[in-house]
């Protein structure tokens, strides 16, 4: 599936420092869907998730930190 994503604010988290682009952006203002892109390559490919699914992933990753 192609999303446009044209319309996205994208954002860094305030705990990735200033570590020259080397993390990940998240735009989770688009309906229905949060995307993740690397941050490095903003023009390049997004993952797209389900609000649900993000939730999770965002959960077990605070499981493990």
């Amino acid at each position: 599936m192609i999303m446009d994503m044209a319309g996205a604010r994208w954002r860094k988290s305030t705990k990735s420092g200033n570590n020259q682009g080397d993390c990940i952006e998240v735009a989770d203002d688009l309906p229905g869907v949060v995307g993740v892109r690397d941050s490095k390559d903003p023009n390049g490919p997004a993952l797209v998730f389900t609000p649900i699914a993000w939730r999770a992933f965002i959960a077990r990753v605070a499981e493990h930190v």
